[in-house]
């Protein structure tokens, strides 16, 4: 067996696939990035790296950060190896793969966050990225304001300088660099949520002035916050993934499998300057809500029309998914009838291609993305993926039978059982909540839609409420895949519930 190279500076010239041809002992820190996940080193750090490639953005490079006990290990994962990464790239005609070298440093996760402040405080710093995640915005689930009542909020604007969050970080940092004189960084968010960089501002913006309102109002004259539109379908990195880098000979003990597909669209709205990663594909655009509505809609959305029901009958993945016939004609539905009818057409693609290229993607069997993983955290997805969607379409007298179909399907999983009687592990911050509530509507369906701060004034909406009703208890009583037969052959819900009140 051929002895594995061990991923390093020093071992770079021995690697058997596409590595830095850049001195990276020469690259300047210009980015800190917090949250360094697979989609960040698949995505973001990827673009970098192309453009170092090309010998620019040379003093562009990106200090990694964490704020939460679990970075860790992702950290000395990353330190052993000199920040570097395998990318394998998962083409369904080919594998291949090449080894990025755009992060040169990854901050202590510490108790009060003192090196990422003094990071942050720096002047070579001009931007702060994040991938936090979308639940991790501190954002009220009624209103969508600020949630000043969070505890960590509570504790960073009592505690200014040695904050818990991430945003309390970035207040202390730009504090420090607006009393140095520096001028501030450029804040901007990786995550998907619509309008992020205008829920990053608010979230700053707000905390800041909880402690310190002349700083709030300084911060909010001078920082910038691009909104965002980002997109690579990154797995998370398990045994198979590990086996993957190895078939090319290389040790790795953080390798990143991806798509051959990525997309960046960013306003160019940047205080302090930016690389040109519009150089290696990334898009600038004046525009970006319609690009990140027709991702998030389709794309996003998409993803949890999928992975409840392959959840509820045991099917790994989203590929799984999209290989079974009722499933995937199913998702083809609810797209067409009404994710799409909500979506307009962005500069050189209609809804309608679009979705078939997400299709395509979905399908691609290696991809090894679970539907554990894309069904995570739906007490934030489904809010803020599905029920824009749905109060969309029933503004404009659309059909909302899909789209309660899919809400129907959630909250048959959060029962926490598979139809086979298997258990679902806990998979939402709240998930005992769900769970009994869930399991409770099994035989009165609009308690789930009781829950006020998931739904709101949609449990009252009728054509919503009845057509979940109907879904769930057919779900409970004929099981999920005679339930997607239904819905496939129905005439419209509407009509049968009108005639059968």
């Amino acid at each position: 067996m051929t002895e594995l190279i061990k991923l390093s500076n020093a071992t770079l010239g021995r690697l058997p696939v596409a590595h830095p041809r850049y001195d990276r002992a020469a690259l300047t820190p210009g980015i800190v990035h917090i949250g360094v996940g697979n989609f960040h080193r698949a995505h973001q750090a990827w673009y970098l790296h192309r453009l170092m490639q090309e010998g620019l953005a040379q003093d562009w490079a990106i200090i990694g950060a964490g704020v939460r006990p679990y970075d860790t290990a992702m950290r000395e994962k990353l330190l052993a190896q000199d920040c570097l990464t395998t990318l394998i790239q998962l083409d369904p005609a080919e594998v291949s793969a090449e080894v990025v070298g755009a992060m040169i440093d990854y901050l202590p996760i510490e108790e009060g966050n003192a090196a990422l402040i003094a990071q942050m405080a720096d002047r070579a710093i001009r931007i702060v990225a994040l991938t936090v995640t979308e639940s991790g915005y501190f954002i009220d689930p009624l209103t969508k304001g600020f949630d000043a009542g969070h505890a960590d909020i509570r504790h960073d604007a009592a505690n200014p300088l040695t904050p818990r969050t991430a945003f309390g970080a970035m207040v202390a940092a730009l504090k420090r660099r607006r009393d140095a004189g520096y001028g501030p960084f450029t804040a901007l968010s990786c995550d998907n949520l619509q309008g992020n960089g205008d829920i990053l501002r608010q979230t700053v913006v707000s905390l800041a002035r909880l402690s310190d309102p002349a700083l709030a109002d300084w911060i909010e004259a001078q920082v910038s916050f691009p909104n965002s539109m980002v997109d690579c379908i990154a797995p998370a990195t398990g045994a198979g993934e590990m086996a993957l880098a190895q078939g090319f000979g290389i040790a790795d003990a953080a390798p990143v499998t991806h798509e051959a597909y990525r997309q960046w669209v960013m306003e160019d709205d940047f205080c302090a300057g930016r690389p040109e990663w519009d150089k290696t594909g990334a898009t600038f655009s004046s525009d970006v809500h319609a690009y990140e509505a027709m991702k998030i809609r389709i794309l996003n959305a998409g993803h949890q029309v999928l992975a409840n029901v392959g959840e509820t009958l045991g099917l790994k993945t989203i590929s799984d998914c999209m290989a079974h016939p009722l499933i995937a004609g199913m998702f083809r539905k609810v797209q067409t009838d009404e994710i799409t009818q909500t979506v307009a057409p962005v500069p050189g693609m209609a809804p309608a291609a679009y979705l078939e290229l997400i299709e395509t993607r979905f399908a691609n069997p290696r991809i090894v993305d679970t539907t554990r993983r894309v069904a995570f955290d739906g007490s934030a997805r489904h809010p803020g993926f599905v029920l824009p969607i749905l109060r969309d379409q029933l503004a404009r007298g659309g059909s909302v039978d899909g789209l309660a179909l899919v809400e129907a399907l959630w909250a048959r999983m959060c029962a926490g059982t598979r139809e086979d009687g298997s258990q679902i592990a806990p998979n939402d911050p709240h998930w005992s909540a769900l769970t009994q509530v869930a399991q409770n509507a099994r035989t009165a369906p609009k308690l789930w839609l009781a829950q006020e701060s998931l739904y709101g004034s949609l449990a009252g909406a009728a054509p919503f409420a009845n057509a979940f009703e109907h879904w769930l208890r057919h779900l409970w009583e004929d099981g999920c895949e005679a339930t997607l037969r239904s819905y496939m052959a129905q005439t419209p819900l509407a009509q049968t519930l009108a005639h059968n009140p």
